[in-house]
Formats: C-alpha cells, structure tokens, sequence
C-alpha cells in the first residue's frame, strides 16, 4: 500500500459509532464512541467505571482502535476497501468475525486470522469480494437474537460500509470515470435484487404445505391435528417473508448508500 488507510477507515467507523449509549439489550453494555466497557478495561488492564466510559477521550479510543482492531485485522496490508470491511465488522462484532467475514469474501479458509494467504487473495480480488464479504455479515447480522431492536441500524450500517468500501477500492484502483459507472451499476441494481428477494419470499409462502406422510393426508387427519398443522404453516409462511423483507430491505438501503457515494466522487 502506499499509505495507511487508517484514519479515513476510522472515520467511517465514528460515522456508525456515536457517544455514550448503555442500551439494556447491547450485549456490549456501556460503551463511548464504539468502545466498550471491558473493551477499555482491556487496553487499561484493570477495571473502569461506567463514569469512565462515559468520559473516554477521543484520542485513547484513537489508541484502542489502532492497536486492538487495526492491527488485529492487520489493515494496513489490505487494499483500500477491504480494510474497511474488516475493521468494522471487528469493531462491531469482534476482530475474529470481522476477519472471517472478509475472508469468505475473498474465497480463503475463514478461519479468523487473517494471514499471508487472505492478504493476498484480497490483493488479488476485485469489489466483488468486499459485497460478498458484506453479504455474509448480513447473514449472521440477520439471525442474531436483538434484530428487532438494532437491525435497521445494522442494516445501514454495512450497506454503507460496502458502498465506502468499494468506493475507496475503485478509487485507489480505477479511474474516476470507471468509479462512478460502477458505482451507478450497483445503486440500480439494488432495486431489482430487492425486488427478487420479496418475489422470492412470497413464492416460498405460497408453497408451504403439506403433502401426505406414511399414507396420511391432511383429509385424514383430526379436526384438532389439522388445526395445528395450519397453525405451523401459517407461522413458518410469515418467518419465510419476514426473512425475504429483512434481505430486501437491505438491498434498499445499499441503493442509498451506493447513491451516496456516487455524490461524493468527484
């Protein structure tokens, strides 16, 4: 690389990360500018106070996140792009994940440990790693438990990260030219794949069913059991179309992230 990216990563990571929040359903419990509570006690190696947390000063999170996140995703031997997708997905779910993320992008061992075999095949890899590197962020994102209180912010959050990511690609690799039309290409594709995901979903409703079993149909079967058996179809109906929404939904918020970084190409 001819210079670190570092602070224009870390720039992208304070966009995401605000001030002090102690959301009751984070995980993380109390954190300031992205770093959390046993994260600081970590770097300080004893034990803070909330009231510390709550004070942490911009430069020794500057501190934690080259030397706990930067340097544990060795950001500075990835081409531009990649190095973002790695930093925050470690940042907001851990280095090992972030790193196992980009290393399913890159098509190499996702083993959380990103050594000379993953830099050198994010080397060698173009932006379609960094989406494939998101999309399977999106997939463990997706499944997690507090979805339905922090998904949307997830959701944006690493449709803008792609979008940085393979803007800041292109940029240190393309012309400015080649930059924007690959940056368009993406932004219109992202309503059609929304599109494909509902259409996909609503096909996958309509079909649940349920065939005969050991020469038992549902005509078979006792006012009760019948009962019970819609009662499963319909839920499994709506989980598979809550499921299309959420990836949808997601391809949305890539148009707008994509559509933002074409603006700010010049």
């Amino acid at each position: 690389m001819a210079h670190s990216n570092f602070g224009p990563v870390l720039e992208q990571i304070y966009k995401h990360e605000g001030g002090f929040v102690d959301h009751p359903r984070d995980p993380g419990g109390a954190t300031n500018l992205g770093i959390t509570k046993r994260t600081l006690e970590a770097y300080l190696g004893r034990t803070v106070s909330i009231d510390e947390v709550r004070n942490l000063d911009r430069a020794v999170a500057d501190e934690i996140y080259k030397k706990s996140y930067w340097a544990a995703v060795q950001g500075d031997q990835l081409p531009y792009g990649f190095d973002l997708v790695a930093m925050d997905g470690g940042v907001n779910s851990g280095p090992s994940r972030g790193a196992k993320w980009l290393q399913r992008g890159v098509g190499v061992r996702a083993d959380g440990k990103i050594g000379g075999q993953t830099i050198e095949a994010a080397r060698a890899a173009d932006s379609t790693g960094i989406e494939l590197a998101c999309g399977a962020r999106m997939g463990f994102l997706r499944g997690l438990r507090h979805w339905d209180a922090f998904g949307r912010g997830w959701s944006r959050r690493v449709a803008s990260v792609e979008a940085v990511g393979v803007r800041m690609w292109l940029g240190a690799y393309s012309t400015t030219a080649s930059t924007k039309d690959a940056l368009r290409d993406a932004a219109n594709r992202a309503p059609t794949q929304a599109q494909d995901e509902r259409r996909s979903g609503a096909t996958q409703a309509s079909t649940t069913g349920v065939g005969g079993a050991g020469g038992v149909t549902v005509a078979d079967m006792p006012l009760a059991a019948i009962v019970g058996v819609l009662s499963v179809l319909t839920i499994v109906a709506a989980l598979l179309y809550i499921r299309a929404e959420r990836r949808a939904r997601y391809h949305e918020d890539r148009r707008e992230a994509y559509a933002s970084q074409l603006e700010a190409v010049t």
